[in-house]
């Protein structure tokens, strides 16, 4: 027989992924390099299905139908061309490799440019979810030839995550890097969500000295409202998990220091390239850097002091703030990465549809959360929206909450608990409201040392001040 579909590279992820293809009705030959990976799937979680092993790229073409569809799930960076490399020498015209990973996306721009040159399609192919997304349902967003997407589409709507309205959690971002671009803006919101959700727990924690049973108490609370989501979900349950050596809450041993990967990183240089204001996202990515100097911190709490994180006024009043604070913090981080996606569509010509990157979010990926319906529901009122503070809904959800948002800040201010996230989405608040911001000192500034002039409210055109 003829597999539908390659998987090269059996790691976690890409075993996974073969596992739901084959379990959605498109038989699978997997290849990887490590000949003990492929045994061992064979021998275990892929036996008895419709799962051949191969051994080499030869086997690997001869055992797929055509156009050979070919998904790599292989580390980011140079293993990626170095699987291409591999591969590309055992393909004909027409065929499709996918780069499934986290790939950077001005990398899948050259490849997808040189393989094309060369007669292949190429698609690089957000995943989202982790291993268990990967093996029950993953939010997908491919991006490449449109007749890529067509020849692979099935596979995708099957295996991907279904919304609560059973709508596939995958679509077709747009051209050459478009998918991975999208991938890099979820990540980016989620270090956002990620980051906005630790300093609510720092402000409840050390500030009104919450324990980890009443904090999981009240997470599971927010989950069953409008805060609804998977990291609201698994932060929950990180609460309630204790333990096995030391009899303490999990969260209580873990050193407070959180690493990254790179995606959001890339967000935040991206949004500097593009001039896309991302404040929030930027925050969070900071706060991971400033987490990663823990020795310096602790030399720094030994000799720079502030005050006391205590807070002494009303407990129930500080819970329900920091809630609607987190809601509407939550809105504006998404605001600012769908503001950078609209931006990259212009700058990068990929026709980018917002509603339909939010609509494939709602499940699978590890940012799905309620509010994506209300996000959606947005778009599809108003698909040419500049802003997602300017729907009338979110409008509405953020103002009502800003006196929320505005007590968090000034509170863990006064205790000295850094809310950089927090901050920042208020800050963006603010200064997007503003008719008028201070800037034009700071053009005034730029023309007096560098003569760089500036612009008047008065009349057109540009004007230089001598002065001195």
């Amino acid at each position: 027989m003829k597999y539908k579909i390659g998987v090269v590279g059996l790691g976690v992820m890409g075993h996974n992924l073969a596992l739901n293809m084959e379990r959605n009705g498109f038989p699978v030959a997997g290849y990887d390099l490590d000949m003990s990976k492929t045994k061992a799937f064979l021998d275990g979680p892929a036996k008895g299905k419709k799962i051949a092993g191969v051994a080499s790229p030869e086997a690997l073409m001869d055992a797929l139908e055509k156009p050979r569809r070919i998904l790599m799930m292989v580390p980011a960076g140079p293993a990626v061309d170095s699987a291409i490399e591999h591969l590309k020498k055992h393909l004909q015209a027409g065929d499709i490799l996918i780069d499934g990973g986290n790939s950077f996306f001005m990398d899948t721009e050259r490849r997808s440019k040189e393989l094309e040159a060369q007669g292949f399609n190429f698609m690089g192919t957000g995943v989202s979810g982790g291993e268990e997304g990967a093996l029950w349902g993953p939010s997908l967003m491919p991006g490449g030839q449109k007749e890529a997407w067509e020849a692979t589409k099935d596979i995708f709507r099957a295996i991907a995550a279904k919304a609560e309205d059973g709508e596939p959690c995958v679509a077709y971002m747009g051209p050459r890097g478009a998918g991975h671009y999208v991938k890099m803006v979820h990540n980016g919101i989620e270090y956002g969500d990620m980051q906005l959700i630790a300093e609510t727990y720092d402000l409840l924690h050390r500030g009104l000295g919450l324990s980890a049973r009443e904090l999981h108490e009240v997470f599971a609370e927010w989950n069953t409202g409008e805060l609804r989501s998977y990291l609201i979900e698994i932060t929950a349950t990180i609460f309630a998990k204790v333990d096995s050596d030391t009899g303490k809450p999990i969260v209580d041993v873990i050193l407070d220091e959180a690493q990254q990967k790179g995606t959001g990183k890339w967000a935040s240089q991206n949004a500097l390239d593009i001039g896309a204001p991302i404040p929030t996202i930027n925050a969070a990515v900071e706060s991971r850097i400033i987490s990663a100097i823990k020795a310096e911190r602790v030399q720094a709490s030994r000799v720079l002091h502030g005050p006391q994180p205590r807070y002494s006024g009303d407990r129930t009043r500080l819970i329900n703030a920091a809630r609607d604070a987190l809601y509407a913090s939550k809105i504006i981080s998404y605001a600012q990465g769908l503001g950078l996606l609209k931006m990259a569509s212009v700058e990068y010509g990929y026709n980018l549809n917002l509603g339909e990157i939010a609509r494939i979010w709602r499940a699978g990926c590890i940012i799905r959360a309620s509010l994506l319906n209300d996000i959606t529901a947005a778009y599809r009122r108003n698909g040419s929206l500049v802003n997602l503070l300017l729907d009338d809904a979110f409008r509405s959800a953020v103002e009502s909450r800003q006196e929320s948002l505005r007590f968090v800040v000034q509170t863990a201010v006064g205790m000295g608990i850094p809310v950089l996230a927090h901050s920042a989405s208020l800050a963006y608040f603010d200064a997007y409201r503003s008719e008028r911001l201070p800037a034009n000192l700071t053009q005034a500034q730029r023309d007096y040392f560098g003569a760089h002039t500036y612009r008047r409210v008065d009349k057109d055109g540009v004007f230089h001040t001598q002065w001195v």
